[in-house]
């Protein structure tokens, strides 16, 4: 596979980086880290998918689900949870950021392998490095428990409650192979949690965001990683159910918006195209 990041992991990176650099503060999510590792172009603020009023409401959508990943990550270590999965880590930066509180933890990585291999090379050129507590997991999705097995491999313990996170990914994949992969992390040891984006379909955005889901799917379908798959908020919790979790619960984008931007005298608000699965294992920390 091709050593390096794909077009999405970079979109959400620049994204997150544009939040700083274009929308005035107060900033819900601080993240200029991923610009530097994906080193884009001079002119990449002119590119038709960084058009900062047309993708303005995905770009918020990213930076607060990563504000909200975040969040929940620190209260999950507050409980005593000391394992922390990225599933589709791309060029999540929360390693690099935050590493008073990521070496109380043992971070886990799971990504596509040429993308990953990548991704290593930078943070040793930028002089982040590897350290002990981050394990970079490379992995197909696609291939049935590649990435259940790899990460074993990699120090994970199944009979630890974790914290799993799966952000920016689902639309990427089958639905059966998102049917796998919720009912592997739904045998993880008690009190374990997932936090799991999804796209809504068109009819159930709103009118205001529906041509920022067309830019994001086209820019999508021309990085060669079309969205595939879309769900309404009772399928995802069925599908979660049916794959052996006792706890399921949709948080939409109106929930986040109300969490991190209510108030603001500019207006910002981040797209309602996509919400969150949270799922827990029995004696859930949630």
């Amino acid at each position: 596979m091709t050593a390096e990041p794909e077009g999405t992991a970079v979109r959400v990176a620049l994204w997150r980086a544009m939040h700083v650099q274009v929308d005035p503060p107060p900033h819900v999510f601080s993240d200029e880290i991923g610009l530097r590792l994906a080193v884009p172009d001079a002119g990449w603020r002119d590119r038709p998918d960084m058009d900062p009023s047309a993708t303005k409401g995905f770009r918020l959508g990213v930076v607060s689900r990563a504000r909200f990943i975040e969040d929940l990550v620190a209260e999950q270590a507050a409980h005593g949870i000391a394992q922390y999965v990225l599933l589709g880590a791309g060029l999540d930066t929360f390693a690099q950021r935050r590493p008073e509180l990521a070496a109380r933890l043992r971070v886990y990585e799971v990504d596509q392998p040429g993308p990953q291999a990548w991704k290593r090379q930078r943070l040793e050129e930028l002089g982040y490095g590897v350290p002990d507590w981050l394990r970079l997991v490379p992995s197909d999705f696609e291939v049935p428990g590649d990435w259940w097995k790899r990460l074993c491999a990699a120090g994970f313990d199944p009979a630890r409650p974790a914290f799993v996170a799966s952000t920016g990914v689902s639309m990427y994949l089958t639905r059966d192979a998102t049917a796998a992969t919720l009912r592997q992390l739904a045998k993880l040891a008690p009190g374990s949690t997932l936090a799991m984006t999804f796209l809504l379909p068109a009819e159930l955005v709103d009118d205001a965001d529906r041509p920022g889901l067309r830019a994001s799917e086209q820019g999508a379908r021309a990085s060669g990683t079309p969205f595939v798959s879309f769900y309404h908020p009772p399928d995802m919790l069925a599908l979660a159910r049916q794959a052996g979790f006792g706890q399921v619960e949709y948080m939409p984008g109106t929930d986040l918006a109300e969490r991190y931007f209510a108030g603001r005298p500019d207006g910002l608000r981040p797209s309602t195209g996509e919400g969150f699965l949270i799922a827990g294992t029995s004696e859930s920390a949630r």
